[in-house]
């Protein structure tokens, strides 16, 4: 299975507004571990989803604008780290 098509597989099946387990994901799209953490891994990249531990939460639009957003946009007035958004510092 091409990479696409595994992230396109993965991406469909966690559900909306609720998290998933890895095992359970990976037991619903019927791939091996590896597949299924490889595609993880880049989907999180994206700014797709968010992973919590073993828990994986598809992000939603505003989430994912906003840190594709801070990803991107080295001159915003803030950053986001674990989750919380702060000012960024200024260098004199």
């Amino acid at each position: 299975m091409k990479d696409e098509d595994a992230d396109w597989l993965v991406y469909h099946r966690i559900p909306v507004n609720a998290a998933i387990e890895e095992e359970v994901l990976a037991s619903a799209c019927g791939i091996d571990a590896p597949t299924i953490a490889g595609s993880l891994a880049r989907l999180e990249r994206s700014c797709l989803i968010e992973r919590s531990g073993n828990m994986i939460r598809m992000l939603n639009f505003g989430e994912a604008l906003l840190r594709n957003q801070c990803k991107y946009e080295k001159d915003l007035p803030f950053i986001i780290e674990n989750g919380v958004i702060k000012e960024k510092k200024r260098t004199p």
